[in-house]
């Protein structure tokens, strides 16, 4: 079995023999996801060309449908 299996597996034990405990910790991680994402699309916007490099970089086509770049 592969490591990505093997990682997978414990997970899926692990969220099944401490269901109250996982939530928080799976809440924790994907919030710290989020939270990163706009961390580096701030510092993007402070940089030189910043908005055209999110455009490049998110592949955005459509800036209208993102007010907080059209604004900039």
């Amino acid at each position: 079995m592969n490591q990505r299996m093997e990682s997978v597996e414990k997970w899926a034990f692990y969220v099944k023999n401490n269901p109250k405990k996982w939530k928080k910790m799976h809440t924790e991680f994907i919030n710290s996801q989020f939270k990163k994402s706009e961390d580096f699309i701030k510092r993007l916007l402070k940089q030189k060309d910043g908005i055209k490099k999110i455009l490049e970089l998110y592949n955005i086509k459509n800036i209208g449908g993102y007010p907080g770049l059209s604004k900039k």
